[in-house]
């Protein structure tokens, strides 16, 4: 039968999928519309199917702030850098977003169960894969509530952070240690939450080297130990140097602005890392 042009443009408004794909889809389905989107998302899980095994190195992080107390971030993935910065791609992770904001989904199960319009959301991020002949996947969802929330996402939208803290600061600091902590990727926001899995793996490097340099066994355990506390002062948030001002820690500077107040919610996502 013939498909008309308009015919074509309503479907891929309905599906967002290309105008060769919508086509040869109606053409299958003899003009039927609801069987034309079936054949478009069984493309998409095809595809998705197909790349299960490419990696999703590219994509858009993206986050939103709500009430000042709540913050979401999420990071859509795809394969290439071509289809991360398509405008309907980066549209359909800010949707994503939406949905995970409007349902104030808890973490990246409970949002991909999502449903809207019969579908959830998990599928229709396997649809994007049928859209964008790419391996398309949720690859990160995180969700605080603090006090005072900020986000930042660096300027190529491949990585981000989310900062809750427990009193509020000036919008210049809150923004201030948000970057930092998106430039610096501490591994925590102090000591004290540093997984101890972490703080064993640090342990047990120090100790090696130390016993490569030759050190006396009697002084290995105090020189890993050394090797500890070094690590957790460059690599937990409070305790870093300020990028902008090394002479102080990120806790003196925050706590300068505000003594009751400090980090107490962090997260952090990098398509790089």
């Amino acid at each position: 039968m013939e498909i008309k042009a308009a015919d074509v443009a309503k479907l891929r408004k309905m599906t967002g999928a290309g105008m060769m794909d919508c086509k040869n889809a109606l053409q299958e389905a003899n003009g039927d519309y609801d069987r034309a989107q079936e054949i478009i998302r069984e493309k998409g899980k095809l595809v998705s199917a197909k790349r299960a095994d490419r990696t999703a190195t590219e994509g858009d992080v993206v986050a939103k702030i709500v009430d000042g107390k709540k913050g979401y971030m999420l990071c859509l993935a795809c394969e290439t850098d071509f289809v991360a910065k398509n405008a309907d791609f980066i549209a359909s992770a800010n949707e994503i977003l939406d949905i995970a904001v409007k349902n104030d989904a808890a973490d990246v199960d409970a949002l991909k169960a999502i449903v809207v319009n019969g579908q959830t959301v998990e599928s229709i991020v396997t649809d994007k894969s049928g859209q964008t002949g790419e391996k398309v996947e949720l690859a990160y969802y995180a969700r605080i509530e603090a006090e005072q929330v900020v986000a930042y996402v660096h300027m190529n939208n491949k990585l981000g952070s989310l900062i809750g803290f427990n009193a509020p600061v000036s919008e210049e600091v809150a923004k201030d240690v948000a970057m930092q902590a998106t430039a610096m990727a501490p591994v925590a926001i102090s000591a004290a939450d540093t997984p101890a899995s972490v703080i064993e793996t640090e342990r047990k490097i120090g100790r090696e080297q130390a016993i490569q340099e030759g050190k006396p066994e009697a002084m290995l355990d105090k020189i890993a130990e050394g090797k500890v506390q070094k690590f957790l002062k460059d690599n937990t948030l409070l305790s870093q140097a300020l990028v902008k001002d090394n002479k102080m820690t990120v806790e003196q500077y925050v706590k300068a602005n505000n003594p009751a107040a400090t980090v107490v919610a962090y997260k952090r996502f990098s398509l790089n890392d």
